[in-house]
């Protein structure tokens, strides 16, 4: 877990400091979108092979159902929450 947190500091060090580059920042985000579609890919094989979870996803699969759609409707929850307080633009014409 250390390991993750250095990485991290270490690419927003690196991404504060050429942040002017336009090119680079997108290739940054192509490249991070491909590396999750394959790093998803390789989760999915390894599940598929992992013959005790497949021999089990008919017991746990309403439970990972139910897990899933929690995590994800508390990521949407979050996401349009952190948006309208710190993304919404402000109407300064607003006479109310």
């Amino acid at each position: 877990m250390f390991t993750v947190l250095i990485v991290m500091v270490v690419g927003v060090f690196f991404g504060y400091f050429f942040r002017t580059r336009k090119k680079m920042v997108k290739f940054a985000d192509k490249f991070t979108m491909w590396a999750i579609y394959l790093l998803l890919f390789l989760l999915g094989i390894a599940v598929g092979a992992n013959e005790i979870i497949m021999n089990n996803l008919p017991k746990l699969g309403f439970k990972a159902l139910v897990v899933s759609l929690g995590g994800i409707a508390g990521s949407v929850i979050v996401a349009w929450a952190a948006y309208v307080i710190w993304f919404k633009p402000k109407n300064d014409n607003y006479e109310g």
